[in-house]
């Protein structure tokens, strides 16, 4: 993504490039890898009775084995693994708790019913919503505003799907374009179980523990999970410890664990890759393989450390609503990535100065919404809120003003500045996809397919066969932790560099009709979960 504005106009300012990288980095450090960090130890400490700190070292020594030992490769397949693992943990949960509920009548007439013991007197605190079981909510008064739904999470979802190096990383890793689509729709199929294995659970919980989940007093929810705001966080874990098994209840604890880390090992896997690959060589412009793989085992270290240190803030920040949290630091700071990304293949006059200068303008908005939020304490329930407007306007909203700051910036710095040549727009924009090159005077044609070394280190041709000295077993520990042992100055594998993709007319329309019964199937869901009809 932050190549395309670069590639049209590449003589204007090289470095700017790297603000999109930063901007992805810092959400990943004070969003991501913190909220899974503290998820993880909120499960451990409510299972094992550990001490929250202590489930954390755990997390991230098992993490860390796993990321730096393996890299991307182990983090695939560890993945993949994990998958499935909470798939089938997860739908044993779900149809557990229905069956203990007594099915989706059940669960409609407990959880309307659901009222804490001990609540505010003359207020609904802790009363169900009338819109609990409906999606799409009233514009004004609901917790998720429709319109905000629609506009406002746009940005997130297209940054998360389409710009987010977590998902680009992988689907670059894939052996052709047909191997990275159906990647994809499998993932948008995954994307429609939520609802059913993991919101339909919580509401459970939240039938069935009025009291403690549904907590409705700061005393009362200080006293279950030392938060004066809410208890929320512990729903499903509150859930799998109550109505499952003891058996059961070890295996759910590894699916979690299994869950956070597979969250964990692809975020520090992927911000590592784009701090060693687009931001060091700006300031080592001569650094070999050897010190990039450390850089990256460092920088992984250096993230770690900033999610601990961001925990005892997140604590305070998140008042008790975990997911209402990532979903409000996303809405500050993913927009402006998503405007330059769709303005960037859609618009063709849009070029670096532009796009630079809209991500600093949208980036310093979201940022100011993001400090004056956590600056001013959301009154507890019952009492009249006095924050500024601009800190009581719903995040989704916000999140279409930096959306459009973003996009207006970058339309109006790109118009009033140099454009790109129309040899630099060759497929980079939906317009411009199918042009060729040789279109052009000067640019090369399309070169045949050759061979790279992955290493910079020149080797000879011929080399003398030597007596191999046993290398000390701290540094096979050291090669090992910085992944040396992978590297062979001897023999260099072949990288080919393709420079056609090919896809089958049949693939091509398969993929195709999967992705459009995925927006089928979610605007289905969307129609049944917002008509307030019981099903």
């Amino acid at each position: 993504m932050v190549q395309f504005p670069h590639s049209r106009t590449p003589s204007l300012t090289p470095d700017s490039k790297q603000t999109p990288n930063l901007l992805i980095l810092l959400l990943k450090s004070a969003c991501f890898s913190s909220v899974n960090l503290y998820s993880g130890a909120l499960f451990i400490e409510k299972a094992l009775d550990w001490n929250m700190y202590s489930g954390i070292v755990g997390i991230l020594i098992l993490t860390a084995l796993t990321t730096i030992g393996g890299g991307l490769t182990a983090v695939i397949y560890t993945d993949t693994l994990q998958t499935a693992i909470m798939l089938i943990g997860a739908a044993i949960v779900a149809g557990k708790s229905m069956v203990k509920i007594g099915g989706w009548q059940g669960l409609m007439d407990t959880y309307r019913s659901a009222i804490p013991n001990v609540t505010y007197e003359g207020t609904t605190c802790g009363y169900p919503r009338d819109d609990a079981f409906t999606i799409l909510r009233d514009p004004v008064s609901g917790d998720i505003p429709w319109p905000g739904f629609f506009l406002g999470q746009f940005p997130s979802s297209t940054w998360y799907w389409c710009a987010d190096q977590i998902m680009v990383q992988r689907v670059l890793a894939a052996k052709s374009l047909s191997h990275a689509q159906s990647a994809l729709v499998f993932a948008g199929y995954l994307k429609l179980l939520p609802l059913l294995l993991m919101v339909v659970p919580g509401m459970v919980a939240r039938a069935l523990f009025p009291d403690t989940i549904g907590c409705a007093t700061e005393e009362t929810c200080m006293a279950f999970c030392n938060s004066k705001a809410s208890c929320s966080n512990l729903a499903y874990p509150e859930l799998v410890l109550t109505i499952m098994p003891t058996g059961l209840k070890g295996i759910m604890i590894a699916v979690m664990l299994a869950a956070l880390m597979s969250d964990l090992t692809s975020i520090f896997n992927s911000a590592s890759t784009l701090f060693t690959i687009d931001v060091w060589p700006q300031f080592r412009k001569t650094a070999d393989t050897r010190e990039l793989l450390v850089v990256g085992r460092l920088f992984v270290v250096l993230m770690t450390v900033i999610s601990v240190l961001w925990i005892p803030l997140l604590e305070v920040l998140q008042g008790g609503q975990l997911f209402v949290y990532i979903q409000s630091v996303s809405a500050y700071l993913a927009p402006p990535i998503a405007a330059v990304y769709l303005l960037a293949i859609t618009c063709t006059w849009i070029n670096e100065t532009g796009a630079f200068y809209g991500l600093c303008t949208g980036t310093v908005v979201g940022i100011i919404r993001m400090i004056m939020e956590f600056s001013y304490s959301q009154p507890r329930c019952g009492l009249e809120d006095t924050r500024p407007v601009v800190v009581t306007l719903h995040y989704m909203y916000f999140a279409i003003i930096g959306f459009w700051t973003t996009a207006l910036t970058t339309l109006l710095v790109s118009k009033l500045t140099t454009p790109p040549d129309p040899e630099h727009l060759v497929n980079t924009t939906v317009w411009t996809r199918t042009i060729k090159a040789s279109k052009f005077e000067g640019i090369e044609q399309e070169v045949p397919q050759e061979t790279v070394q992955l290493s910079d280190v020149n080797v000879e041709d011929e080399k003398t066969e030597q007596p191999e000295e046993p290398t000390p077993y701290y540094k096979k520990a050291y090669y090992w932790i910085c992944g040396f042992s992978d590297i062979s100055t001897e023999e260099e594998q072949p990288v080919i560099r393709i420079n056609n993709i090919y896809q089958s007319r049949t693939m091509k329309w398969l993929t195709r009709a999967a992705s459009a019964s995925i927006v089928a199937a979610g605007f289905t869901m969307y129609i049944v979960f917002s008509t307030g009809t019981d099903l």
